[in-house]
C-alpha cells in the first residue's frame, strides 16, 4: 500500500498571536478533512524577538499527524523566517504548503490542491486569497474593488508563471533539488520576496497550476479597515512591484513610465464612470493612483518597507 503523502504547512508569524490561533484551529479541521489522502504537519516560525508565539504553538502539540514544530527567527525579516520554515518542513515533507498567519483556509483546502496536483502532475499550485474585513467596516470597502484586483482568479488548473506564499503548495523534492532557490533576505523587509522566489523557481522548471477551489480567507483586522491604510498599502504595493520587476531586469525608465500610466488610468477611471452614470468610486481611484506613485517612487530610488 502506497503511504499517504506528507504535507507540511509552513507558517511565519509576527505580532499576530490571535490570528495565528485562528489559523491553527482551521488547519486542524483541514487535516481532519484530508486525513484519507494525506498526513499533515505544521511548522511555525516565530519572527518576534520575544518568542510570543511559542505558547500558542504549544497548545497544538498533539493536533497533527505529522506534528507541529516551533522555530524562532526573531529577525523581523520575512525572507529569513520563510527560509527557516521551508528548510524545517523539508526534513520530512513530500509537499510544503504555505499560508500567511492572518489567513484562514476552508476545510477542503488541501483536498482541492491534491485534486489539481494529481490531475496535472504539476510541482506547485496556488489559489486565491480572499480578503474580508470585520463587521462594522465601511460599506465602500466591499462595494469598491479594493480586494478584487489583487486576487488571483483564473480557470481551474490553468498554467501559471508565479504563485503567492499566502496560499500555495510546492513539491518538496523540487526544493531539495534547488537549494539555491530560496527567499532573498534583501527583500525581507521591503516585500516582493515571494514573487521573486516563485518566478525564479518557474524559470528553473517549476510547473505551477491554479487551484480555483483552494482558496483561503485573509482576515483583515479593524486597524486596516481604513482609507488611510488602503492608500498606504497601495503605495507600498506599487513600490514592491517596482522592486520585483527591477530584479528581473526591467529598466528604471520603463517602470517609471508604467507607474505614470497606472496613475493616469486611476485619475481617468472615476471620470469615465461618472460619464457612464456610475458611481465614481473616488476612494478606489485615489488608492489606485497611489499604486502608480509607488512605482514611480521606486524608480526614483525610494524604498518603502512592508
Amino acid at each position: 500500500m502506497t503511504p499517504l503523502p506528507r504535507i507540511i504547512v509552513a507558517i511565519c508569524t509576527y505580532k499576530r498571536n490571535d490570528p495565528l490561533r485562528t489559523l491553527l484551529d482551521a488547519l486542524v479541521e483541514v487535516a481532519a478533512t484530508s486525513r484519507e489522502r494525506a498526513r499533515v504537519g505544521v511548522v511555525v516560525v516565530d519572527d518576534n524577538p520575544d518568542r510570543r508565539a511559542e505558547a500558542v504553538v504549544a497548545d497544538f502539540e498533539s493536533a497533527f499527524d505529522c506534528g507541529i514544530r516551533y522555530r524562532a527567527s526573531g529577525k523581523a525579516n520575512i525572507s529569513i523566517a520563510r527560509n527557516l520554515a521551508v528548510n524545517t518542513a523539508l526534513e520530512d515533507a513530500d509537499w510544503v504548503a504555505m499560508v500567511d498567519d492572518d489567513c484562514e483556509p476552508a476545510p477542503d483546502w488541501l483536498n482541492a490542491y491534491l485534486d489539481v496536483l494529481e490531475a496535472t502532475g504539476a510541482d506547485c499550485a496556488t489559489g486565491a486569497m480572499n480578503l474580508r474585513v470585520p463587521d462594522g467596516s465601511p460599506k465602500w470597502m466591499t462595494d469598491q474593488p479594493f480586494f478584487d484586483d489583487i486576487r488571483f482568479d483564473f480557470e481551474d488548473r490553468a498554467p501559471m508563471d508565479l504563485a503567492a506564499t499566502n496560499n500555495s503548495i510546492i513539491r518538496a523534492q523540487f526544493l531539495r533539488d534547488h537549494p539555491e532557490i530560496r527567499f532573498e533576505p534583501r527583500y525581507g523587509k521591503l516585500g516582493g520576496e515571494d514573487m521573486v522566489f516563485y518566478r525564479t523557481a518557474h524559470a528553473a522548471g517549476l510547473t505551477i497550476r491554479f487551484a480555483k477551489h483552494a482558496g483561503v480567507w485573509g482576515n483583515e483586522p479593524a486597524d486596516r479597515a481604513t482609507f488611510k491604510h488602503l492608500v498606504l498599502y497601495r503605495f507600498w504595493l506599487g513600490n514592491s512591484m517596482y522592486v520585483t520587476n527591477a530584479h528581473f531586469g526591467a529598466g528604471k525608465l520603463r517602470l517609471f513610465l508604467r507607474g505614470g500610466k497606472t496613475s493616469a488610468r486611476a485619475i481617468l477611471r472615476p471620470v469615465s464612470r461618472l460619464l457612464r452614470g456610475d458611481r465614481p468610486q473616488w476612494r478606489y481611484g485615489v488608492a489606485s493612483f497611489a499604486t502608480g506613485i509607488g512605482q514611480m517612487a521606486g524608480a526614483a530610488g525610494f524604498r518603502k518597507e512592508h
